[in-house]
């Protein structure tokens, strides 16, 4: 693994101190920047990528030791099997479109909604192409039930804003994603013309979903997405699919509501699925069904198949074949992988220190809640009661899912067959739990994940094993650098819990308010202000989206804030250390496509801006580096932001 390590009172070697004052994240990173190159068959690179690619590296190679070797368990011996059948592709080309075909077959039969209705269950059980979403997860007003929830399709392209008329972006996307499809169809036997009118229906299909759907603006705000309906009053929104015979089908009884997250989606739903647009959904199902699967199937298949994804991403190249079956078969079995690097890599002392760690930054964070000058004391004493009830997972679950003992892997079978299969495991089991208690310490990310997350319906913090190393977190490091590195992470997950999103809800994950009315206003004032600091900074040639970003700015502000309070605790403090490890976490270089999609649909900031702006709001910042007005790293005290 990569060990980037930073000596007491000193930056990073690669900085350029005379433009610390000017452009922090820059200056830092500054050598890095001149020299760091971006693997062909990746958009970008940087601290994050840098582990995912050891990562990717080291268990490559055990795989393939592991291969010629006994299993050590019985379900890495079924990992090891389906992993074999990915990196088969001598087979795999020999088979073509061959495995595809039963599903283009299946389609070929349905001549009406009828048709496809009777078929329904089972063909959302396999995990095929459907043009609404059904799902099951905790009630957000009592989470400790899981529900049914309702929502809208993807869309061909990354976003609705990509359909408006005034995105450029937009048509140009779409002709990549429709010649990448000619290929795909023809591929899988398709004749020209054919191909030409499935496309040409499928398309109007997709821009008929387009202004019904929630963009991604919309849907990150979590307070919109609780929309619950009686069983009458959502199947009453279709009179051509039979909602009120597949549900009970899907999950055994009559709910007695679903929670809809696109109200207006569902609302239009009677005029977009339609027997007059029968063939267009065909078409759809069409391009759906041969667009998922091609990663499946022969190098060519998967090759052409990535064609559209590297348009968005700017890669140059599509992954080495080796190396797309490592990622294929690692994630179909992401928690059996996980637990073997977790325990291999990071073991139980890490595991229990970095706890230590994560309870040493809930007490710091605990101790600026009490000193909080802008809560009332009522909100105040909420606000601790959820950070005393939250749930904290480090390294790797202590069990496997029972799941995962389902996949057992037929090598009499094509990849497809398999995959195929475990989808409707996979599916079938999620459906199970509607109205069974939820499994609040479920891990939802594998510990081999370079990332952490806060799930706000059961307020816990995660921290998978992958993202306990340097330069993010090290024994060997100074303490401010780990502060600046896993410390602030840590916080930032913690902070989660008190953003615009999961402010809204309480210790128990519930969307209950436990504000008062004067502390909710307040705080969506800052939040407000947290908005207005980075909406309309330039970047990549357009614009941070302010509203996108704000529950992932008011994360990373309150974050720093608290990792900076638990660094200047320790008796070797050193916040030049503090700093630049912080500027060192976030250093990317990217390609340009590939910032636009993100500018778009993502709710971080640029990562350079993620450095650049947080530091601002900090007096210590403008100490340690001696930054003065009329320098660029220079914000006046009234437009800083703090929160937390």
């Amino acid at each position: 693994m990569q060990q980037l390590q930073f000596a007491a009172g000193t930056t990073s070697e690669s900085s350029d101190h005379s433009r610390l004052q000017d452009d922090f994240y820059n200056a830092i990173n500054a050598d890095w920047l001149k020299t760091a190159k971006i693997p062909a068959d990746r958009p970008a690179t940087g601290g994050f990528q840098d582990l995912v690619e050891n990562i990717e590296k080291t268990l490559m190679a055990d795989f393939a030791a592991m291969q010629k070797q006994s299993p050590s368990s019985p379900l890495i011996g079924e990992f090891l099997k389906y992993y074999a059948l990915a990196a088969d592709f001598e087979q795999r080309d020999a088979q073509a479109a061959a495995p595809l075909q039963p599903y283009l077959r299946r389609i070929a039969k349905y001549d009406n909604l009828a048709d496809w209705q009777a078929d329904l269950k089972d063909w959302l059980l396999d995990g095929l192409p459907v043009p609404f979403d059904l799902d099951v997860d905790a009630d957000m007003k009592n989470t400790k039930i899981n529900a049914l929830f309702a929502s809208a399709p993807s869309l061909f392209l990354p976003d609705k804003t990509y359909y408006a008329a005034d995105n450029p972006s937009g048509p140009q996307l779409l002709q990549v994603f429709q010649q990448m499809m000619q290929q795909l169809l023809e591929m899988a036997g398709y004749s020209t013309a054919d191909t030409q009118l499935i496309l040409e229906q499928a398309i109007a299909f997709d821009k008929s979903l387009a202004p019904h759907v929630k963009s991604a603006e919309e849907s990150a705000d979590y307070s919109k997405m609780y929309n619950p309906q009686t069983f009458t009053e959502f199947t009453a929104h279709s009179s051509n699919i039979d909602f009120s015979r597949l549900i009970p089908e899907l999950i055994g009884a009559q709910p007695e509501k679903i929670i809809v997250t696109q109200p207006k989606f569902f609302t239009a739903f009677d005029e977009i699925v339609t027997t007059e647009n029968f063939s267009l959904l065909k078409s759809w199902l069409i391009v759906n069904t041969v667009r998922s699967m091609s990663g499946y199937l022969s190098n060519d298949f998967r090759e052409i198949g990535g064609i559209y994804g590297r348009a968005l991403s700017g890669s140059k190249e599509a992954m080495k074949p080796q190396k797309s079956a490592y990622y294929l078969a690692a994630g179909q079995f992401d928690q059996v992988v996980g637990d073997y690097y977790g325990r291999k890599y990071f073991g139980e002392a890490a595991k229990a220190d970095v706890h230590k760690m994560v309870v040493k930054m809930i007490g710091v964070y605990k101790k600026r809640l009490e000193n909080n000058d802008w809560l009332s004391a009522s909100t105040r004493q909420k606000a601790i009661v959820k950070l005393d009830n939250l749930g904290i997972q480090v390294g790797y679950p202590d069990t496997i899912k029972p799941l995962f003992k389902q996949f057992t892997v037929n090598t009499g079978a094509s990849l497809l067959s398999n995959a195929m299969r475990f989808a409707h495991i996979t599916i079938a089991d999620r459906f199970s739990k509607w109205n069974q208690p939820v499994e609040r310490t479920e891990w939802e990310m594998s510990a081999n994940t370079v990332n952490a997350y806060y799930h706000p319906f059961r307020n816990i913090i995660v921290f998978p094993a992958a993202i306990l190393q340097a330069p993010f977190y090290s024994l060997t490091q100074p303490s401010s650098a780990n502060y600046g590195g896993i410390g602030a992470v840590i916080a930032h997950e913690i902070s989660h819990a008190f953003d615009n999103n999961g402010a809204l809800f309480d210790e128990f994950g519930n969307l209950h308010n436990w504000w008062t009315d004067a502390d909710s206003a307040h705080f969506k004032e800052l939040a407000q202000a947290m908005i207005g600091e980075f909406n309309g900074i330039p970047f990549a040639g357009s614009q941070v989206n302010g509203k996108l970003t704000v529950s992932e700015n008011i994360a990373d502000a309150g974050g720093l804030s608290c990792a900076l309070e638990a660094a200047k605790g320790e008796t070797d403090v050193n916040l030049t250390t503090f700093f630049t490890n912080w500027a060192t976490i976030w250093r990317t270089k990217a390609q340009p496509e590939y910032q636009q999609l993100l500018l778009s649909i993502d709710v971080h900031a640029p990562a350079k801006l993620r450095a650049n702006v947080q530091v601002q709001n900090f007096a210590d910042f403008y100490r340690t580096f001696n930054v003065q007005p009329g320098d660029g790293m220079y914000l006046a005290p009234e437009k800083r932001v703090s929160i937390w």
